[in-house]
């Protein structure tokens, strides 16, 4: 879970993992969660690093990008500066991972507050666009398509590491290795 502070990351994670919104904001350094979820018939293990939006933890992202295998970007359609701070913790991401087909989810959370609106619709899913990913609307609050945005990233993950698997697949036989991976989300 990556994006400014205050935008909902870690309310969107806590309704993902116990079903409840918590409306008192009170910063995250960085906090953890594992959940075995069913996904499409099959049991996967969720870990899921709910990152700090605040400036003060730039230095810190980095490692947390390194062990990231998809990410939730979230912004406030409240805020229109959140939108603009998706470009800078994508930039990251990239350069971190150095990889532009990293799983990643554009995320405007808020969106049952439409009287506050100040990001459209239109604009987040331009920015999407331009950057090949899909863009959600969310809201912690009313738990909607907060489900949905956590196992549609864990399958591109999983539909990652099973195209990956298919290309690693001569060297692991040739060497006669084989790796057990993980799912981690940020």
């Amino acid at each position: 879970m990556v994006g400014s502070g205050g935008v909902g990351k870690s309310a969107l994670t806590l309704q993902f993992m116990y079903d409840e919104f918590v409306e008192d904001y009170e910063p995250t350094k960085a906090d953890s969660y594992r959940k075995k979820v069913v996904l499409d018939g099959t049991e996967e293990q969720i870990d899921i690093l709910d990152t700090a939006g605040q400036e003060d933890y730039v230095a810190i992202r980095d490692n947390y990008f390194r062990s990231g295998e998809g990410f939730l970007c979230v912004f406030s359609i409240t805020e229109s500066e959140s939108l603009q701070s998706t470009r800078d913790f994508r930039e990251q991401i990239l350069r971190v991972k150095n990889d532009e087909d990293i799983p990643f989810i554009l995320i405007g959370n808020k969106c049952d507050l439409t009287e506050k609106r100040q990001v459209s619709q239109e604009q987040a899913q331009s920015l999407a666009a331009e950057w090949n990913v899909p863009y959600v609307e969310t809201s912690a609050k009313n738990n909607e398509n907060v489900d949905k945005v956590y196992f549609d990233l864990l399958r591109e993950i999983r539909n990652r590491k099973t195209s990956n698997g298919r290309k690693e697949t001569t060297t692991v036989k040739s060497s006669k290795k084989s790796s057990k991976k993980k799912c981690v989300i940020l």
